[in-house]
């Protein structure tokens, strides 16, 4: 499956950004997705995942009442809204699929998209 990552973009702190992650080649329903950042100089880290059905859903600690995982399976699209935002938000975010249940785990992974940046200003 091919993921494209999109709707990154600059916003204010405190501002909400939606992105969007497009999956094509594969059955999108078959697939757990999960979304992940990476920061310059640091570790990609994980933000959230959603379950092939739609449920159940994890997030990062630092994430949960900020950030919404959703799936449309109709539209191959699994989404990241993000409200509240602060600077230390700013990353590359991935989308991430695998075959498997939905983990925090990178390597659980098998197909990632491109990133998409995000950047939170002051």
């Amino acid at each position: 499956v091919q993921l494209q990552a999109y709707g990154g973009g600059l916003v204010q702190a405190g501002g909400s950004l939606g992105l969007s992650c497009a999956a094509s080649g594969g059955t999108f329903s078959s697939y757990s997705m999960g979304w992940f950042r990476q920061a310059p100089g640091k570790e990609r880290e994980y933000v959230a995942a959603i379950n092939w059905r739609g449920g159940p859903i994890n997030y990062a600690n630092s994430m949960k009442g900020r950030f919404t995982i959703f799936r449309d399976n109709a539209k191959n699209t699994v989404y990241l809204q993000m409200n509240s935002l602060k600077p230390e938000d700013t990353a590359v975010y991935y989308c991430a699929a695998t075959r498997g249940s939905y983990s925090a785990y990178a390597a659980s992974y098998e197909y990632w998209g491109q990133g998409t940046q995000v950047t939170v200003s002051q």
